[in-house]
């Protein structure tokens, strides 16, 4: 298998992870732990997995030029990014977010276009709409209104920072991603995020009644910090090092596919016609996306 297919794999694992959280997330908020207290306990959980994970791997040094870059990657992937969605997954509902996101391709193409001077293909371009119009279709008619969503409204404007803070994350982590190597540049980010998270996050994190927590609640923890943020972030920097970022973007139109198929595992929903019909738009809207002509990446 070639790395560029590996590429693929990956941004596929990291949208099916996602997938999948949006729907067990929201579940343990504010039940259990509140949304900036668990983004202290994903950066923090993390952040030991990636130092840990680095110790088999060799060490590489941090040009000093680079660690603005570095910062500004740890603000609006880590910090921003994480605070806006799990704060908009506790107002909203998971249907919700796993839609708003969709917007995150749109944004990536513009901001590759102005600034990593990406050209924007009437293919690509046909590819994002189709798997919008997909991605909508999806929602628009099966969507069900959550009663543990308190105030939906603002809870989809965080959503759609949260969408706008991960495309400027994929913009600027992509020339790191070209001179570091992944496990390097995670446990760095996560280590910097911790600090930029604990102002808000730590007095939520250190609330928890962590003795008496559930099992299954424990599970979900360990499943969003192992899975949900270590091997995510792992999988898209990866990525990055053989797709562009609005391809890598692409794929979060897999995410309201997954979080509806969950649904129907889950017993919470069941399958339509207009689902079956908005599947196939995603998944063309995902092949048009990422399809290149000859040699071009």
């Amino acid at each position: 298998m070639s790395k560029r297919h590996l590429a693929f794999l990956a941004a596929f694992g990291a949208s099916f992870i996602y997938g999948i959280n949006h729907t067990l997330a929201k579940d343990l908020m504010p039940t259990y732990i509140e949304a900036y207290g668990f983004i202290m306990l994903r950066v923090l959980g993390a952040a030991l997995l990636f130092w840990i994970t680095s110790l088999f791997f060799p060490s590489e040094k941090i040009e000093r030029k680079d660690w603005w870059r570095m910062l500004l990657c740890a603000l609006f992937g880590m910090t921003i990014n994480m605070l806006m969605f799990f704060k908009g997954l506790q107002l909203s509902t998971p249907i919700n977010s796993s839609v708003v996101i969709t917007l995150s391709p749109v944004i990536l193409l513009v901001l590759s276009a102005i600034f990593l001077k990406e050209k924007i293909t009437w293919l690509k371009g046909s590819g994002i709409a189709i798997g919008l119009v997909g991605a909508l279709v999806l929602i628009l008619f099966g969507a069900k209104t959550q009663e543990n969503a308190p105030n939906i409204t603002l809870g989809n404007m965080l959503f759609m920072i949260n969408a706008t803070a991960y495309s400027v994350y994929l913009i600027l982590v992509k020339p790191l991603t070209a001179k570091y190597s992944s496990i390097t540049l995670m446990k760095w980010f996560f280590l910097i995020a911790v600090f930029t998270n604990a102002p808000i996050g730590l007095p939520q994190f250190l609330e928890v009644s962590w003795s008496t927590l559930p099992p299954n609640v424990i599970g979900v923890m360990a499943f969003v910090v192992v899975g949900t943020t270590y091997l995510t972030y792992l999988f898209n920097v990866f990525a990055l090092k053989q797709l562009k970022p609005s391809t890598i973007g692409a794929f979060i139109y897999l995410q309201p596919l997954i979080a509806t198929i969950v649904a129907i595992i889950l017993g919470a929903d069941t399958l339509t016609t207009i689902r079956i019909i908005a599947a196939a738009l995603i998944f063309l809207g995902v092949y048009l996306s990422t399809k290149r002509k000859k040699a071009i990446a």
